[in-house]
């Protein structure tokens, strides 16, 4: 090659290379991504210098700081927008509104918060290093992704780097085998939901020719399709996917081993974040590009916005595990965020992203109580063990009363504006069937809510007391009578009085008598008895209504020792128990006679179901539940600030 051909391909690459095209980028628009991202890296690679694990509090500091620093920049965003208007940027792919500012503003709130739960927690579990917060933040800046793209493919990258952060997550409690067992569960259906989430974007780009949204938009509403079958399976399976991330039903089986399996932090970071991120794609996809199409796609949102407001609620009443329990409940709050959806109105897009906003400091703090009330270990979830909390803890049984409460829709907090929000918007839309299956869902839910609630005020019974020495509404019933006597435990009685557990031995002396003994099969005793039983399998331990709490647990305690406290005994309705086995301990074994609760002695043992010390509360965990608190009481009283914001971010929502 001669030097003079050399030096004109030289000239002819570099005059190439300088008419390549390059996207004109506005660097505020990904400024809250970068930043969180930045911040990950960053914290990464300090964490990757130091021969020691960084230090849980130097985590927590940085993550705190670069939460704040993302959120003045949405601040920024979102005064931008209001003085210039929304705008777009990377080819149309990213979009700047009042819309995504918002999200952006919510989202490094969710990550402060959880950053402040996590670092008690990390601490008490003695669990060192930067990955809890690493790994949040990666997740925070795919749920500002979704919110922003424009683009089906910009949405699937926001989708996976929320979702892959998030599979690791809730694998981090290695000492438990249900939260690798969670994060199993989460990543085998969360890829599946992807690959559908993909076929879809592929269909859809088949149909209409491409995956922008605004091109979407723009050629639905120039063109009518003689054969849409390839367009309304795209749209399905683009539905699939985006329903699965919010938990909604009937895609929603992963939700309750999720929540259960993965750390306490890390549910209440999950249940906020990738809800904000997922009906935020959900909303925008939805409502800008495919609003043309509303009337094939509304009966569909209406039909899964029942099946999970009632599955949701009905689901929660039966729960003892309060983890469980609000899995069930965040399922009920999705069915209430799709009532926005579903009216694809103006109002109905400004009440979900107020419903988000409220839900967010909600459940965050909610799960920063459990976090705590879990104790070392993080297994601590039965709802007996929230008996008496007021009494030990006053300040954090309030709090997670008016959480729940909030959660509710109870008044002068913002749980029954995001309620009252969303069903007015349905009622606009002419969806009234909808938004009173949604206030009876309501009802059902404010149920689960004030069971632990009440349950946080009943008192504790004192650790010596007896079972025989119950409160009235406690005592046992008998379900055996003697026939042609009085009840058994009955003598020298009036007025049908129950008696304590064991008082009585009219059951040998009727066996004596020749008396048949018969169970009590109707009448007012046998309505107690189901009536005690049920608020027992609702409100107290797992054990029989009759025992008490307290039996139960000296029961199991004489279980574990070998010995010590007599076993409670019970009849099976067919076979009475010898009341003098039961007592002399195997003596007389061959008698017949109507069964009868023993007392047992006062327990004196000390055990881990009989734990009622006062649990510590970490600094940061308790800023974390007193922030959450002041924003849902402050709000609810005092509603117009954040009604008008999400209005006003609908209302500057890009075409």
């Amino acid at each position: 090659m001669s030097p003079t051909f050399a030096l004109l391909l030289g000239h002819g690459v570099l005059a190439a290379a300088s008419t390549i095209p390059t996207p004109k980028i506005r660097y505020l628009a990904i400024l809250p991504e970068l930043l969180m991202l930045g911040g990950a890296v960053l914290l990464l690679a300090v964490a990757s210098l130091v021969r020691r694990p960084l230090r849980v509090r130097v985590a927590t500091s940085g993550t705190v700081v670069v939460s704040a620093a993302t959120l003045g920049a949405a601040l920024w965003q979102w005064y931008d927008v209001r003085s210039h208007g929304p705008y777009t940027t990377l080819v149309h792919s990213v979009v700047v509104d009042g819309f995504s500012a918002l999200v952006a503003i919510l989202v490094p709130c969710a990550m402060l918060l959880s950053a402040l739960v996590a670092d008690g927690y990390l601490r008490r579990e003695r669990v060192d290093g930067p990955e809890v917060h690493v790994l949040a933040m990666v997740s925070a800046a795919g749920a500002m992704i979704m919110a922003q793209a424009n683009d089906l493919i910009v949405v699937f990258l926001g989708l996976e780097i929320l979702s892959i952060a998030l599979y690791v997550l809730a694998a981090l409690n290695h000492r438990r085998a249900a939260s690798g067992e969670a994060a199993l569960k989460y990543f085998i259906l969360g890829s599946f939901s992807s690959a559908i989430f993909v076929y879809g974007i592929a269909l859809t780009y088949g149909a209409t020719g491409s995956s922008n949204l605004t091109q979407i938009a723009d050629f639905l509403s120039r063109n009518v399709i003689a054969h849409d079958g390839l367009l309304l399976a795209g749209l399905s399976l683009l539905l699939v996917g985006f329903l699965f991330k919010v938990a909604a039903v009937p895609f929603h089986m992963w939700t309750p081993d999720v929540y259960d399996g993965a750390p306490s932090p890390v549910t209440g970071f999950m249940a906020a974040v990738a809800k904000v991120g997922g009906f935020a794609a959900l909303l925008r996809v939805f409502i800008s590009s495919f609003g043309v199409l509303r009337a094939d796609w509304q009966p569909i949102v209406y039909g899964i916005a029942v099946a999970t407001l009632l599955l949701g609620a009905g689901l929660a009443v039966v729960q003892r595990n309060v983890k469980r329990m609000l899995a069930y409940s965040s399922i009920n709050h999705a069915g209430f965020v799709l009532l926005g959806l579903q009216a694809a109105t103006t109002r109905g897009v400004s009440a979900s992203l107020y419903y988000l906003f409220a839900y967010t400091f909600m459940v965050i703090g909610s799960f920063a109580v459990v976090t705590v009330l879990g104790r070392r270990g993080d297994a601590d979830h039965d709802i007996a063990a929230y008996r008496g909390l007021a009494r030990r803890q006053p300040a954090l049984a309030l709090a997670f009363a008016v959480l729940l409460l909030a959660q509710a829709g109870a008044p002068f907090t913002t749980g029954l504006w995001a309620k009252l929000q969303v069903v007015l918007a349905a009622v606009d839309a002419n969806s009234v069937p909808l938004a009173a299956i949604a206030m009876g869902s309501a009802a059902v839910a404010a149920f689960f809510y004030l069971r632990v609630a009440v349950l946080m005020y009943t008192p504790a019974r004192e650790v010596g007391t007896p079972a025989g020495l119950q409160d009235a509404a406690e005592a046992p019933v008998p379900l055996w009578v003697s026939s042609g006597a009085e009840p058994a435990g009955l003598e020298g009685t009036t007025g049908g009085e129950p008696v304590a557990a064991g008082a009585g031995t009219a059951d040998a002396g009727a066996a004596a008598n020749g008396h048949r003994t018969v169970p009590l099969w109707s009448g007012s005793e046998r309505n107690i008895a189901m009536l005690t039983r049920l608020n027992a399998d609702l409100l107290l331990d797992a054990e029989s209504a009759a025992a008490g709490p307290v039996a139960g647990a000296a029961a199991r305690l004489a279980g574990a020792a070998g010995g010590g406290v007599p076993a409670v005994r019970r009849g099976t309705g067919d076979e009475p128990i010898d009341v003098a086995a039961a007592q002399e301990g195997g003596a007389g074994a061959g008698r017949r006679g109507p069964p009868a609760l023993v007392a047992p002695e006062p327990i004196t043992a000390t055990a881990p179901e009989l734990d009622r010390r006062p649990v510590p509360v970490p600094p940061g965990t308790a800023l974390a539940i007193a922030l959450c608190t002041a924003v849902t009481v402050v709000f609810g009283v005092w509603p117009a600030p954040l009604v008008d914001l999400a209005s006003k971010a609908t209302l500057l929502f890009h075409p």
